[in-house]
């Protein structure tokens, strides 16, 4: 136990404190500040002394990632996995011996009949890799051979919120550390005027909500949140100065709360304070830099064309996916993109046509984008959802209609770039699309690709939380999909 001195403080608030004395803002950069790209990202010691560099590999691939999340679960049968059995028996009952006794949604679990539905739409194979496309992403089809798709995806939760916390944070239960704030805890910021963890949400779609947990630093100090960007005159809110405040005052403003700060933490020992003191800075220098990035008036013509007519519209899928390219040019660390609208219970080929009008060309070009620029070989890009969707009909089927109800069972995802392998596909489901057959992969198996990939052991990364030694990766086995690397 640590010894009161005689102001009331312990020791470890006193060698807290030394970190500041004159200078709480200087010291705040030390403590927190920028890393750079040239193999020190991830040796700082922290505010406990402890340092960081224990859990990195030396051999990262990737430097920044754009995560495509594709909110409320597309259905891979429409997309990724080619079942023509499912059109061969269009209607009939799916098989207990498939089913074998598996949980289903209250939505369609009492259903009179489970009529399986085949795909309203078309596949071909592309590419050398030949990989097998759903006609409805004309787009990303020709990109396949960039793209590692997984088919064999499972999940823990069947309904929504618990399945992208789980996706987003590595636990179901809400409060822990997104993907995006751990990544920017371990490896820092390569920016010193922009957030390391942004995040973009496709303006006015409906579908499952979004809470901004999802993007939460949990117990990491808050610096380590993703920041929202919103489409608009503010793309962050309070950002601005308020009327009758000049650049110099709110400068003066900020020292002097700084100072405060400084005193605070010296009495109380309270690292909190560090991460305020960091977050306001931040927002000082965003003042010009957030406008600069967000205003894509300087794009030229060619950009518009490769993305689609839709990005010149501030807030679709389209303007957030040039938007995301500018950041990491810029050097943010994570850019998390969300596209809401993807839960079909009924009429799913409407509903699928509309999604994917709206994020194909983007997707695709985006990659296009990337590696044009000489990016996408250390930018790695995620494509998916929180789960997958039935191979039976939720409802009734009709001639121009079915509707697919949450499957957690099986579902695609892609990544490609930041040395993934490109023209690979990883895992199999059976032949009714209902049960993964061949290399499943669950979600901390995602995490740790990830987190290999951006040079950190995920067994090795781990902060003390209420006595443990909490991980992304949770305590459940979990291992590198080795086999869609380079």
């Amino acid at each position: 136990m640590d010894h009161l001195l005689d102001n009331g403080q312990t020791r470890r608030h006193w060698l807290r404190a030394g970190s500041f004395g004159i200078g709480a803002l200087a010291a705040s950069e030390l403590l927190f500040g920028v890393q750079s790209s040239e193999g020190s990202e991830g040796s700082e010691v922290t505010a406990e002394g402890a340092s960081k560099t224990r859990f990195l590999t030396g051999s990262p691939r990737a430097k920044r990632v754009i995560c495509l999340f594709q909110a409320g679960g597309p259905s891979q049968l429409e997309t990724w996995d080619h079942k023509p059995l499912l059109n061969e028996r269009q209607g009939e009952q799916l098989p207990d011996s498939v089913r074998q006794g598996q949980r289903l949604t209250g939505m369609s679990g009492n259903q009179a009949s489970l009529p399986l539905a085949g795909s309203a739409f078309g596949f071909q194979q592309h590419g050398e890799s030949g990989t097998w496309v759903s006609e409805l992403l004309p787009h990303l089809s020709k990109q396949v051979d960039k793209l590692a798709v997984i088919r064999s995806m499972r999940t823990e939760a069947i309904n929504h919120d618990p399945a992208i916390t789980f996706l987003q944070t590595g636990n179901q239960i809400a409060g822990r550390p997104s993907m995006g704030s751990w990544l920017h805890y371990g490896l820092g910021s390569e920016s010193e005027d922009l957030p390391a963890f942004v995040v973009l949400i496709t303006k006015g779609k409906g579908g499952q909500p979004l809470y901004s947990r999802l993007w939460g630093s949990g117990f990491l100090p808050s610096e380590y949140q993703g920041v929202q960007f919103r489409a608009g005159k503010d793309p962050v809110l309070y950002l601005a100065n308020p009327t009758g405040i000049s650049g110099r005052s709110r400068r003066m403003m900020l020292d002097r709360l700084g100072q405060l700060h400084g005193i605070e933490r010296e009495r109380t020992g309270d690292d909190e304070l560090t991460a305020r003191i960091s977050q306001y800075e931040m927002a000082y220098r965003m003042q010009s830099s957030v406008p600069e990035v967000a205003d894509l008036s300087d794009e030229p013509e060619s950009t518009f064309e490769l993305y689609g007519s839709d990005a010149r519209k501030p807030g679709t899928f389209a303007a957030n996916c040039v938007l995301a390219r500018r950041l990491a040019e810029r050097g943010v660390r994570f850019v998390q993109l969300y596209h809401q609208g993807w839960d079909h219970h009924g009429n799913l080929p409407g509903g699928m046509r509309t999604q994917c009008r709206e994020t194909d060309q983007p997707s695709a070009a985006l990659l296009a984008d990337l590696e044009q620029r000489g990016m996408l070989e250390d930018t790695l890009v995620l494509w998916g959802g929180e789960f997958g969707r039935t191979n039976y009909s939720q409802g009734k089927i009709t001639e121009t209609s079915y509707g697919r109800d949450h499957h957690p069972r099986c579902f695609s995802m892609w990544l490609a770039g930041g040395g993934v392998r490109g023209g690979v596909t990883h895992g199999a489901t059976c032949e009714y699309g209902y049960n993964i057959v061949s290399d499943p992969v669950d979600v901390r198996d995602l995490h740790a690709t990830v987190m290999h990939l951006m040079g950190i052991d995920h067994e090795r990364f781990s902060v003390k939380f209420q006595g443990l030694d909490a991980r992304l990766t949770g305590v459940e086995p979990a291992r590198v999909v080795s086999e869609i690397l380079a």
